[in-house]
């Protein structure tokens, strides 16, 4: 049985109907992708927020990190389960297939992170991106002093309290709007 058929529940404008900037930018994501993310269609309906959001994200999850860009998808695929985000669940999941080679890992993380062979750093970095998902009224020193065992710098520990607290934000934007994921992320790196 096929998820439903839409993107979101709004009805959203054409490309053709975009400021130039967004069109542009929609072109290179269906260069480099093969498709415009569901997400980015979804903020189409407000330019505004689809540049801050595509800025913030590109920034957050692609720029420079002492986090790698697959410990940073790890994060957001552990953040969804605990949120139970579909939309998220699907497209991150397939980022960390990809970026692993491992179609097992991107499996593991969407059900049940705890049952994957990790290596202390990333179980760490996981336990305290599922605590400040699920407990976040918990987090103390003693967490983060965990983080700091395995070897995270302060600013590493920076950018992953960034990237969870930013895919809380969108899991929960993602579900409030019913945000179905891109069919293609279902096939792609298995």
């Amino acid at each position: 049985m096929p998820q439903p058929d839409h993107v979101s529940i709004f009805d959203l404008p054409a490309m053709d109907a975009l400021d130039e900037d967004m069109q542009k930018y929609f072109r290179v994501c269906e260069e480099k992708l093969g498709m415009v993310p569901n997400v980015l269609k979804t903020f189409s309906r407000n330019q505004e927020k689809l540049r801050a959001f595509a800025a913030y994200y590109n920034t957050l999850m692609l720029a420079p990190s002492g986090l790698s860009k697959l410990e940073r998808e790890m994060v957001a695929v552990v953040v969804s389960s605990a949120n139970r985000c579909f939309y998220c669940l699907v497209a991150h999941g397939q980022a960390v297939r990809d970026l692993s080679g491992d179609p097992e890992l991107g499996e593991m993380l969407v059900m049940n992170y705890r049952v994957a062979p990790l290596e202390p750093r990333q179980r760490a970095m996981l336990d305290f991106a599922w605590k400040l998902t699920t407990e976040p009224w918990e987090v103390m020193e003693a967490d983060r002093q965990i983080l700091r065992d395995v070897g995270l710098t302060d600013g590493e520990i920076f950018d992953l309290a960034d990237v969870a607290a930013f895919f809380n934000m969108s899991n929960r934007f993602a579900i409030a709007v019913d945000m179905m994921p891109n069919r293609e992320y279902h096939r792609q790196s298995r």
